[in-house]
């Protein structure tokens, strides 16, 4: 995953990479966090309302992002863990930007 495993997230210049932990039938969709795995790595936690059929659920996913960082989802991918409930997503765009945007929806 990241090399810092307390952050949820990593930047580079072309954006940022996250690293999120997904509850497909979650019942609404939404970033509720962060959490530790029990192998030390902070992900951010996230649920959606679809079913994990199909990609509906990465779908999903996707949208939320797009909206929570209001970024187009043609900028947003899915790069590991497609069928896995662990997944990394990369975000192009401005890291600082999209980190500030992170740190926004986290804020309680």
């Amino acid at each position: 995953m990241c090399s810092d495993r307390t952050k949820p997230f990593s930047t580079d210049p072309d954006g940022l990479t996250l690293y999120i932990r997904l509850t497909p039938k979650g019942g609404r969709d939404a970033i509720d966090g962060v959490e530790t795995l029990s192998n030390g790595q902070s992900v951010l936690k996230a649920r959606v309302r679809a079913v994990p059929e199909d990609g509906k659920a990465n779908i999903a996913l996707m949208k939320l992002i797009a909206e929570t960082f209001a970024c187009p989802i043609s900028t947003i991918a899915i790069v590991s863990g497609a069928t896995a409930r662990i997944k990394t997503v990369r975000i192009k765009g401005n890291a600082q930007q999209l980190t500030l945007k992170l740190q926004e929806s986290l804020a309680p």
